[in-house]
């Protein structure tokens, strides 16, 4: 996998500054003119909104799709596009470990799934702070070690994936890094990880928490909120099993992309994240999108640039997969010529 050595934040137009775009900036804009995300402190509340938004999108690619129970009941939702890899991505929505479902990242996961050619598997954890941790990492386990089961028996799943990757977005990444964490000495263990603007380390205050603190639609007041409902006692934000940054050892983790953005409070701790897995000697791409915000995989509708950073990540996602489908065969990876035009936009 071709990685850059550190994050670029010059070699692209930043645009309208600091934003990518005049959209993603007037859309910004707007932002600042509500009330903070969490200032009501009404969860119900949030939910409903969240949910309403993402009903008002239009759908996304067509493909077939599939709702399903993985073990023990755990909701999840299959997309599967034409022409697919061999391989399946167990997706994490981000939403501060207490928002956010199936239905708030569906557009999300069904662009995914149509730009890297792979299918994805959507998993609605558990939320807090009807669930405080650990459950949503105890269930991004046993949904993997469902999938990992498939391999040797289809199941439910319909399908032995031949390559098995874990992603998500912003706390929904902090899940698949607890995840692969705990499944890295496993008989089967995770191919790769793909995050997007991840979590990594409850504890952060400094550096971008606090050059990007205000005006990028992420305050750290609403990430101190959301923490709190996942992790009550804040003397256990320090615990690797909710922080992996913390963790002490890091070698064994699986091949992992990275995708941070400039203008994100959440920046410096995902790449330092990285950072802290390539001094382990883990195979890492570390790409900092420039003039980009927290939750651009949802708002590809708002911002062409926004559209355009999901479509990279989507094809971050399909290079790694052909690079592990061609390891698995004792191959040479060869280039892709879906990705060759990483600045490509599908807007549908």
């Amino acid at each position: 996998m071709t990685d850059s050595p550190t994050p670029d934040t010059e070699t692209a137009d930043s645009g309208p500054e600091p934003f990518a775009d005049q959209q993603l900036a007037d859309f910004m804009r707007s932002l600042a003119a509500f009330p903070s995300m969490t200032a009501g402190g009404d969860v119900a509340a949030m939910r409903r909104t969240t949910e309403e938004r993402s009903s008002q999108r239009p759908l996304g690619p067509e493909m077939p799709t599939r709702d399903l129970e993985i073990e023990s009941g755990l909701p999840a939702r299959l997309y599967q596009p034409d022409d697919a890899l061999d391989a399946l991505v167990v997706y994490f929505h981000g939403g501060g470990w207490t928002i956010g479902s199936l239905e708030t990242h569906d557009r999300a996961c069904r662009r995914l799934a149509a730009r890297a050619g792979v299918p994805v598997l959507a998993v609605a954890y558990r939320l807090a702070p009807e669930h405080p941790a650990p459950a949503a990492v105890d269930d991004a386990v046993t949904a993997f070690e469902w999938v990992a089961g498939a391999r040797s028996a289809s199941g439910g799943l319909g399908f032995r994936p031949q390559v098995i990757a874990l992603a998500g977005d912003s706390a929904g990444g902090a899940l698949a890094e607890l995840a692969a964490l705990r499944t890295r000495k496993a008989p089967i263990a995770p191919d790769f990880v793909a995050l997007a603007f991840p979590n990594t380390d409850l504890e952060a205050v400094d550096g971008s928490m606090i050059s990007n603190a205000h005006g990028y639609g992420l305050e750290p007041a609403d990430i101190e909120w959301l923490t709190r409902q996942w992790v009550p006692d804040r003397a256990r934000w320090s615990d690797p099993d909710v922080s992996p940054l913390k963790a002490k050892d890091l070698t064994g983790f699986p091949t992992a992309i990275i995708v941070t953005c400039e203008l994100d409070p959440l920046r410096d701790q995902g790449e330092a994240f990285g950072e802290r897995l390539r001094s382990a000697g883990v195979e890492v791409l570390l790409r900092r999108e420039p003039g980009m915000v927290h939750n651009f995989l949802l708002w590809d509708l708002i911002s062409p640039s926004c559209a355009a950073a999901s479509d990279r990540f989507a094809d971050d996602i399909r290079r790694a997969t052909t690079a592990a489908l061609a390891r698995q065969n004792g191959a040479e990876p060869v280039q892709d010529r879906r990705v060759e035009d990483t600045g490509a936009s599908s807007g549908q």
